[in-house]
This record gives C-alpha cells, structure tokens and sequence, in this order.
C-alpha cells in the first residue's frame, strides 16, 4: 500500500454486535494507513456491513451501494457482515460492489485491499461457514457515553426461523483475559458505560480456546468484569431464558457495576409455537425469570423480544401470547413480524399467516407495548436515580438513561455530557419521557 492517505466510510445495518465489529475493522484499516470519513463523503473504499434478520437486507444492501456510487463514482464497495455471508452471489450481481466478505474474511478486510479500482466483475471471498469458527474480539464507541462490548459469537442453536447460525457459525467466546483488557481500553477513552453483546451471550465459555468446553461460565465473567473499577456501568444486552440462571440474576442485584435491566427473548407465549420455533423453554421457565428478577430487583426494567405471524400461529395462539404478555410484569417489547428465509425449517411450515394479519399483529402488541413502558415509568416517579447524560442536544434538551433504563430530559448543558447525575424522577411528558429535579448539580460520585 502506497503512503498517501486513503479514506474509508462505513454504514451498518442491524444488531450491536455488527456495530461493534464494523468498529473493529475500522480500527484495523486506520492501523493500515485509512482515514475515517463520513457515508456521504467521496471515499476510497465504502464498506458496508449488512444484516440477515431484517425482511428487506437486499433491497437495503442496493441503496446503500447506490448512495455509496452517488457520493463518489469511483468509489470501491465492499459488502461484509450475515448478509454477505448467506448471499454472496445475491449481492456480486448488484451493480458498484466490486468485494464481498464472508464471516470468517471481513476483519482481515485490508489484506483484500491492495487494489481498490473498480472492478468489471465483483470479487468474492466467502468461506464455508464451518470455517468460521475462529473469534475476533471487538468493541465499539457508538458515541461518548456507552461502548457496545462482543463477548460471544455464533449460535449453536436450530431455531427453525432463524439463519444466524448460517451466517455466523459455531458458538464461540472470547477469553475473559480479552474481554477484561478491552473493557479497560474502553474505560481509558472516558467512557462509563458497557453493553455486553454476543449472538448468545449465555452460551459464554463454548469454544474460548477453540474447543467446545466451557472453561468459563457467563457467571464468571460477569463476576470479573464486576472488578473493573474504570467503568460505571454494565448492561446485559440480550441473554436466552433458559440462560439466564438464578445465580446470575442474585450476582446482578447486589454487583456494583451491572445494572437492574436485563432484554430477555421470548419470542411466542404459546407452548405449542415455543416448539415449534425449537426454543429451548416453554412459557413457565419465562415466567420463573421474570418472577424471579422481581423478587430480588423490584425495579429492574425487563424487555423482551417477540415475533407475531409464526406459520400456524392462529388466532387462539396469538392471543395466548398477547394474555402471556399483558400479565407479566415487563418494562417493553421489541416487537418481530415473522419473514421467510431461505434455508430454514420454517420456511416449509403449513398455516402461513397472512400478511395483513401480521402486521395487525404486530401493532396489537406495539400498542401493549407502549402501555407496559408507561406503566414501568410511572412506577418509578418520585423515586431518586442516577443518570448517566448522553451528548446529543436536541432543541435545547439533553437525554439520558437511569441505571434501570427509564429515559428522563433536563435543559441542555455542557458540563453534564457523560457525567452521572442524581435525580429525582417528576414527572412523565408529552414524548413519553421523564422530567427530573436535579439534587443541586450535584455530580454521582
């Protein structure tokens, strides 16, 4: 590679683990001599880190190419991320991507790089998915005030709608000696809050020295991450049920750096939907989650994930969902509308649901979901908390988030960017976010 500076812009698509390895292979191309510039600016080299979970990854990948052709012509386009590694073929056949990268090749990214003129015909290094069985360690700084930490890897898992293990491969882990060094390179940079993410971080220890043994628990990491003084706080980010044992949840309650919020997947209240998902629970284990995170945190904000418009999910089966839901003491949801893919047990299923009553659905529960939110933030007024402020400036108003994950506002200042503050929590708005009473700018040590 030549000494002249080459630039480099990114755009990713889909969950914080991707956010947190786009990251990391901007970290390695900056170590190779590139410069980091904005998507709309004329780069070099556009490189684009897609997602397989959302409906439409194909017609997202071809605007983002044309937007990256629009900024610069000339302009050399790789195509990374689960997208890339299920389709390939799919996406060289788009019109400007000149390189696509499968999972196990896009964080040696640079070492394709030698020659970035456009090509006539697209370049494709996409391993067998087999091959993928090696970790890459990452982390990303998604703004000043919390860093998205990748712990795990892959899933071992056969949920019949999902194609992440087809895109990611085996279950993997870092080793806590990694996990640890970068927790402090991301304190180092003034940062106070960590999300730890992973495809199944419950699964953490499979595979941490290349077998599939566990040498460490989720536990024991969660124990040694705790011990990092420079960071403030520790979020879970999404952890499976059946996971999520008791001794982690009593860990959490009395830790002094993990907070009371946990984002645990249920996907269907319906047993009869559960196995046919191939989930690895039914709806009285859920229950017993939830039931047992409240007897220790009364206060913790619970969300979960659900997917509506499973094939056979019929009208009866909804509902059971839906009852599951309203009666159980949960902050929100994340709500999924069931889309086919390719190479799934689901995709051969009877009782296609249809699309119209998806998105009926969908909106039911979006509906309940606001309604829990409201609920959850209303019992926590006139309570004190600690609130961690964000950077953003929006109409004179800052932002931030109470350990628990209520979203509270003051008057914008300064001085308070990626500070915590102790609050009283007053009063919920018209937006749906909660005014405070700051105890005298006084700053939570």
């Amino acid at each position: 590679m030549n000494n002249q500076t080459k630039t480099v812009a990114f755009h990713t698509l889909g969950c914080k683990l991707n956010f947190s390895e786009t990251s990391t292979i901007a970290r390695n191309l900056k170590d190779n001599g590139y410069q980091k510039v904005e998507f709309t600016d004329s780069a070099n080299v556009y490189v684009i880190n897609t997602c397989s979970v959302t409906a439409n990854a194909d017609k997202e990948c071809r605007t983002i190419v044309k937007n990256a052709m629009k900024a610069n012509p000339e302009g050399f386009v790789v195509v990374v991320g689960c997208y890339a590694q299920l389709k390939p073929q799919e996406i060289a056949e788009m019109e400007g991507v000149d390189l696509v990268l499968g999972a196990a090749e896009k964080f040696n990214i640079a070492e394709y790089l030698d020659d970035i003129n456009k090509k006539e015909e697209t370049i494709v290094h996409s391993c067998e998915i087999e091959e993928a069985d090696f970790y890459v360690g990452s982390y990303s700084i998604g703004d000043r005030t919390r860093a998205f930490l990748k712990v795990q890897d892959g899933c071992d898992y056969k949920c019949t709608y999902c194609t992440i293990p087809l895109a990611r491969g085996i279950s993997r882990s870092d080793t806590v000696e990694n996990v640890i060094k970068n927790a402090n390179e991301i304190a180092q940079k003034g940062i106070k809050e960590i999300v730890l993410t992973g495809v199944n971080i419950g699964d953490y220890g499979k595979g941490e020295f290349g077998n599939k043994k566990h040498e460490h628990t989720f536990l024991e990491l969660v124990q040694e991450l705790d011990q990092v003084e420079a960071i403030e706080r520790i979020r879970i980010s999404s952890i499976e049920p059946n996971l999520l044992k008791n001794e982690t949840i009593d860990f959490v309650s009395k830790s002094n750096r993990f907070v009371p919020h946990f984002h645990i997947p249920l996907q269907s209240g319906s047993d009869e939907i559960l196995k046919k998902m191939k989930r690895r629970y039914l709806s009285n284990l859920y229950l017993d989650r939830v039931t047992k995170i409240r007897e220790v945190m009364p206060n913790a904000c619970i969300g979960v994930d659900v997917i509506v418009g499973f094939p056979g999910e019929t009208e009866e089966l909804f509902m059971e969902t839906y009852n599951f839901l309203n009666e159980l003491p949960i902050s929100y949801l994340h709500v999924f509308t069931y889309s086919e893919r390719d190479n799934t047990e689901a995709i051969e299923f009877e009782g296609v649901v249809d699309q119209g009553e998806r998105k009926r659905r969908n909106k039911m529960l979006r509906i309940l979901s606001e309604k829990k939110r409201q609920a959850f933030y209303q019992s926590q007024l006139n309570s004190t908390q600690k609130v961690l402020w964000e950077h953003d400036n929006k109409e004179g108003k800052m932002f931030g988030f109470t350990e628990n994950y209520v979203k509270v506002q003051t008057d914008f200042n300064t001085e308070l960017v990626n500070e915590t503050q102790i609050v009283d929590l007053i009063r919920i708005n018209h937006n749906g976010i909660v005014e405070v009473k700051i105890h005298e700018l006084e700053l939570a040590k």
